[in-house]
């Protein structure tokens, strides 16, 4: 028998369900956010498609969530909410939490800069540095603007960077490239949003089969992740399309094929830009004979390099 209470064993008592909580005792966009920042690093959420830490991430679904400016957090942050409103935020913060979905899947939306895309699972989430190097820092390579009358944007996905080649590059006419079709019906959504349905052509076909060529300016933001990585990859990436990410081994292999082809593709004075993650070592090591050229962006200036047609076919030709 046991001498008293203490000495008696406790039964287990589940841990409290905070989002059992919530409804009741959360009233305003403010404790949202509090208690999303909460739940998110509880649950050590990886941050990397569209926002870099769980705060920024928290105020934009709540904010997307409850249909009101982005930009405008202060004057709605201690409203009160309704409780339909309620059951809509602790929805959304619960699928992130437990679902691990990046936030731009939640919202179907991504933003680049002034621009805004729809996304779903069948593309990955827009995030290419050479977004940042379009227009006036390519002006070393591509003197005016409107000297590119033909480009060409392989692995397009949604269309993001086609679309802003379009916005950078008015007298441009795009072919937008990707061997998903079901990425290819995200492209026509955007491509129809900005009303580019006369300058950008959505192609289906794997990498450069069938382009006829006689391109200003290729950019590609190819699959470049190695395999090592791509098995360490958080859960949040594996929402995105397989075909997406890796490319081989040492992540490489559509690169390889980039800059074998695209020279044949180029006009005289044309132009390639390709993004290689944290390939920079590696690639360099690969092809010892080319001159890369590394474009800063706000990652650094290892990601996004340049090399005219001149330089790919100096060295072909070595």
């Amino acid at each position: 028998m046991f001498s008293n209470a203490a000495d008696a064993p406790s039964a287990a008592v589940p841990p409290a369900d905070p989002f059992a909580e919530a409804a009741a005792v959360l009233h305003t966009p403010r404790d949202f956010v509090r208690f999303a920042v909460s739940r998110f690093h509880e649950a050590e959420l990886f941050f990397g498609h569209g926002s870099d830490n769980a705060f920024d991430e928290a105020v934009y679904l709540i904010l997307h969530t409850l249909n009101l400016p982005l930009d405008e957090w202060e004057p709605y942050c201690d409203a009160r909410l309704l409780d339909s409103e309620k059951r809509a935020l602790l929805d959304i913060i619960a699928r992130r939490v437990k679902e691990r979905i990046p936030a731009a899947y939640l919202t179907t939306r991504a933003r680049q800069g002034e621009f805004e895309f729809y996304v779903d699972e069948r593309v990955i989430v827009p995030r290419s540095f050479i977004a940042e190097v379009l227009g006036e820092p390519l002006r070393a390579w591509i003197e005016h603007d409107e000297l590119v009358h033909h480009a060409l944007d392989l692995c397009t996905g949604s269309a993001a960077l086609a679309v802003q080649m379009a916005h950078h590059y008015p007298d441009a006419s795009i072919d937008a490239v990707d061997i998903s079709l079901d990425a290819l019906e995200v492209a026509a959504v955007n491509v129809e949003h900005y009303g580019l349905q006369t300058r950008i052509n959505l192609i289906h076909s794997d990498m450069f089969e069938g382009l006829e060529g006689g391109y200003d300016l290729i950019v590609s933001n190819p699959p470049y992740v190695d395999a090592e990585s791509v098995a360490a990859l958080p859960d949040e990436y594996l929402h995105e399309p397989e075909i997406a990410l890796g490319s081989g081994e040492d992540g490489l292999d559509a690169v390889r094929e980039i800059l074998t082809r695209a020279p044949a593709l180029l006009n005289p004075h044309g132009v390639l830009v390709v993004e290689i993650g944290h390939n920079r070592d590696v690639l360099e090591q690969a092809f010892p004979h080319l001159p890369f050229a590394w474009l800063e962006t706000s990652g650094g200036d290892g990601f996004v390099f340049v090399l005219t047609k001149a330089q790919l076919d100096a060295v072909a030709d070595a």
